[in-house]
């Protein structure tokens, strides 16, 4: 199964008009998924864990310096509106790490294969091409999307796009309002979204024939249009709950208590 999603993955670049096919042996080094290819994506994914560190690096410091947001979207007055990044933060955090890290243990000892696929145990044959070949989990979304739009370069197009359209999002939203906390409107959307993907993770895993391809188009097609119609639309038409003054006053009305009174 690995061999095959490589050589899916990697034949996606064909088809770019004109470059797609020297690009593809450029990618294989040869004229197949071989030993050279092998290397290559080995190399590769021994350097891309020290390229996540340095972006982390680079996130940890552009936090310290723009500070960290909160959930009412408000900018902080005063230092009432903030919190030391120690205690409050560092035990916040690592409680999460050790939350996570329970949680990923037990994928690893009692269930390794879980997410895995059956296929992954078959020797590689070039002759052979299994009967359904699906990529990770975490990929079936955006498959799903390459495979419901016909055209091989529009599935590759739409695919990549539904990925790059995550970096506008800051500039497709176009209400005032940082937080859904006060927007209604954009809470259901938001949820409605999440089902979609979660939908389309789905159909990714199902052969793409008949009602799931069907259903993979008109969930594309509301991926899409959260961000290209609903966001932007949303912002200016949506009518917001009204926000509080500062994020004290926020947090102390919600503990059931007035500003004058914890003063």
């Amino acid at each position: 199964m690995s061999f095959w999603g490589a050589t899916v993955i990697t034949n996606l670049f064909s088809a770019l008009p004109f470059i797609g096919e020297p690009l593809v042996q450029w990618l294989w080094g040869g004229f197949s998924v071989d030993n050279a290819t092998l290397n290559r994506f080995f190399s590769l994914h021994y350097l891309l864990p020290f390229m996540i560190a340095a972006v982390v690096g680079l996130h940890i410091w552009a936090f310290h310096e723009a500070g960290n947001n909160n959930p009412t979207g408000i900018e902080p007055k005063s230092n009432q509106d903030t919190v030391p990044f120690t205690p409050y933060y560092t035990i916040k955090d690592l409680y999460a790490i050790v939350v996570f890290l329970i949680f990923f243990a037990w994928f690893i000892f009692y269930l390794p294969n879980y997410l895995g696929h059956a296929d992954n145990y078959q020797m590689a044959d070039a002759l052979v091409t299994p009967t359904h070949i699906v990529p990770e989990w975490y990929y079936l979304p955006f498959y799903a999307i390459l495979r419901a739009v016909p055209d091989k370069l529009g599935g590759v197009m739409a695919m990549f796009g539904a990925i790059v359209i995550l970096a506008f999002l800051p500039w497709l939203d176009t209400s005032r309002v940082r937080s859904a906390r006060f927007r209604p409107i954009f809470r259901i959307c938001f949820w409605i979204f999440i089902a979609n993907a979660i939908f389309l993770g789905w159909l990714g895993g199902k052969p793409a024939e008949g009602v799931f391809v069907i259903l993979s188009r008109v969930c594309t097609v509301y991926y899409f249009a959260h961000f290209i119609l609903i966001l932007p639309f949303l912002g200016i038409f949506e009518r917001t709950l009204p926000l509080p003054a500062s994020i004290s006053e926020a947090v102390l009305k919600a503990n059931g208590s007035s500003p004058s009174e914890k003063a």
